[in-house]
Parts: structure tokens; sequence; C-alpha cells
């Protein structure tokens, strides 16, 4: 942008179709981020089986799927920020430099978020989603989108005072009070930010960049499989050698390439396609962004599953790993058969086929050594992708077709 554009045009069609570096960057510091969580979940997680481990387990891993969502809802309003206006002008990348440092701050602070780090936690991520708003109505001038912001800004101070508060609270209380912030925010967000005496906005009406918005989305999810990646490399290389390890990590990597497999045959490649063959590409953008959520947990959670798995090979399987190492890849077939709906608007019959599949086999790997659900999860996923595989071969590449 130049200093001779009217005043709040920060949208630029052709700079905003690829992620910046700083946007690279960015991801970077969430990769950190996510391996924080996984760490926290595995440790939860990571106990002998005794009594009330199924419960304790639940609870941890809730604290743990909360502290997730914020990051996430950090990641997301940065994505799309950067997809409606200039990614290279000067405001939009002081917007992504805050949500770097405070999703790094939120990342160091992730371990203690319940106990000592709780303020560090809450500050960074108020100041994150305030200075968002703040610094676009800034730049806006008088651009209709001004009213949005304002509406923002107005959401995130009050959800703000709920976070702060919490930050001194017990862990009970505190987890009641962040938890009602984030569903408040998630709940505006998808109503277009009403506020009483100011009304609202159509979400099907925004303007975004839809490659650039596919683009991210894709990135999230390779940050997602880094995770993984990163968690098998440090769980066998920290560990003695054995036969039952080296097999717990060569499944492990096994599944991460099938879970990439599976994302990108074929709807992962034609995303930006469909975002921008939609009559409304904010819609599609606004539900794939609630299905990559769901993949990325998804992803998240198989990755933490295999840890538990590294962890203990040749031992005794336990319901709460079990649920881990199945529900994951399930969590990600589910989010992945939405996923293709919203490209070409049907659903492989194999998703739900797989889904079932790994929940019905879960009794049945309580009985045996852990190995057994990390095999049984990739060779599941392996049966999805050559089904993908089959149903591809011999035709044209298929187009998108988004049902929006």
């Amino acid at each position: 942008m130049t200093a001779a554009e009217p005043p709040g045009r920060l949208q630029s069609e052709d700079a905003a179709k690829r992620a910046t570096f700083l946007e690279l960057f960015f991801d970077l510091v969430f990769v950190f981020a996510l391996a924080r969580i996984g760490t926290r979940a595995f440790e939860d997680l990571a106990v002998a089986p005794g009594h009330g481990i199924v419960w304790r387990a639940v609870t941890d891993s809730g604290k743990t799927l909360l502290l997730g969502l914020a990051l996430w809802a950090i990641w997301q309003g940065t994505a799309w920020t950067t997809s409606q206006y200039d990614a290279y002008h000067t405001s939009i990348q002081a917007i992504v430099i805050i949500a770097l440092v405070g999703s790094m701050v939120m990342g160091v602070a992730i371990p203690r978020a319940f106990t000592q780090a709780g303020l560090a936690f809450a500050v960074a991520y108020v100041v994150t989603q305030v200075s968002r708003p703040v610094i676009l109505l800034a730049a806006l001038g008088g651009h209709p989108y001004r009213r949005v912001k304002q509406r923002m800004l107005i959401t995130f101070g009050v959800t703000g005072v709920l976070w702060l508060t919490g930050a001194f609270l017990p862990t009970v209380p505190r987890v009641a009070l962040w938890a009602t912030a984030l569903a408040l925010e998630g709940l505006a967000m998808r109503t277009g930010w009403p506020v009483p005496m100011m009304g609202r906005s159509a979400i099907s009406r925004w303007d975004i960049a839809g490659e650039h918005l596919a683009e991210r989305y894709q990135q999230l999810f390779l940050v997602a499989l880094a995770e993984s990646i990163l968690v098998a490399g440090l769980e066998f290389s920290e560990r003695p050698p054995g036969l039952y390890r080296a097999a717990a990590f060569a499944t492990a990597l096994v599944t991460s390439v099938l879970l990439w497999r599976i994302y990108v045959q074929r709807a992962g490649q034609i995303l930006a396609e469909a975002v921008t063959k939609a009559a409304h590409p904010a819609t599609i953008g606004r539900s794939a962004a609630d299905t990559h959520l769901v993949m990325v947990i998804g992803v998240v959670a198989t990755a933490i599953g295999f840890e538990l798995v590294a962890d203990h090979p040749a031992g005794h399987s336990h319901s709460v790993w079990v649920a881990m190492t199945l529900g994951g890849p399930a969590l990600f077939l589910a989010g992945r058969a939405r996923f293709e709906y919203e490209v070409f608007g049907r659903v492989s019959p194999s998703r739900w086929v797989a889904i079932l599949v790994l929940l019905a086999s879960a009794p049945l790997l309580l009985h045996v050594v852990t190995l057994a659900s990390g095999v049984a999860a990739a060779v599941v996923l392996f049966g999805v992708a050559v089904a993908d595989a089959r149903r591809a071969r011999g035709r044209p590449p298929e187009e998108a077709a988004p049902p929006f």
C-alpha cells in the first residue's frame, strides 16, 4: 500500500493470494505451542491405571483442550485478518507479530496455566485478541468494516474481564470463567459479532481472499502433522532402543504419512478452488475453519496416543490410552468426511466404515499389548488411503463442487 491510497484501504487482491514469510514464522511458533499442548496431555494421561484414572483423565484432558482452543482462536483470528486485508501492510504485520509473541507466551505458560502461570496465559490471550480490532480501527478509517471491528472490540473487552478475573481464582472457577469466555467469543464470531444497539454482520458478505485462507488452513494441518512427527521422533530418541519401541516409532511414522495422504487426496489439494467457486467464499471459509479444527484435534490426539504407545509398547492396554490411539484417527476421519462434503458436496463411505471399525475394535484391544492399538489404527487408515486411491485411479481429477 502506498501513501496515495485512500484511508482505510488495506486490501490488496494480488498481495493476499499467498501466505507471507511472517505468517510462516508465526506457524513455527504455533508448532511450539501445539507441542506444549501435546506434552501437557501426555503427562496427564501417562500414569499407571488405578482408581479414578478415567475421571481424572477426562477432567485433565478437558482443561488441556480449553488451552488448545484458546490457541486456535488466536491462530484463526490472525489467519482471517491476513485473508481479509493486505498481509504486507504495516498494520496487519503488527497484528501478526503481536499474535506471534502472544502465542509464544501462551505456549510457555501452558504447563502451569492453571497454577502459577495463569495470569501470563490470560494476559497474552487478551492482549492479542483486543489489539487486533484496535489496530484495525485505527487503520480502516471510514471503511464499512469499521463497525464490525467496533463490535469485536466490545466483545473481546467483555470476555477479557472473564479471562483476567479467572486468572486470580482457583482451578475450578478459573476453568468455568475461561470456558465461558471462549464460548461467548465463538458464539459472537458465528453470529456476526452482535452487540445491542449496534446490530450484527452477515458472514456471507465478508470479503476474503479465498486462495490465501485455503492455504492457511492447509499450512495449519501441516503444523499439526509436524507436531505429531516431532513427538514420535523425540519419544523414540529419548528412550532405550528395543524391538517394541522401534515398531511403535515405525507405526507412528506410517500413521503420520497416512494422515497426510488422506487429507490431500483430493479435497486438500483443491480447497482454494472450492472456496473461490462458492457463491459466498466467507461461508465455506467459516465452515472449513470448524472442520480443520476437528481434524487438527484428531491429529494431535493421535500423536498423544502414539506417544503413550511408544512409552508402554509392550505393556497392558488401558482404556484411556486406547481411546486416544483410536479416537484420534476416528475424530480426524469425521472431520475429513465433513471436509469432503465442503469441497465436493458428498462423503465417501470409506470414512464412516473406518470410524465404525475403529470404535468397534476398541473393546478388543483392551486385552492386548498397547502397541496393538497403534497398529490397528494404522491398518484402518491404510484401508481408507487405498480406497481413495482406487476411486481416483483411471479417472480425471475431480473438480470442486461446493454445496454452499
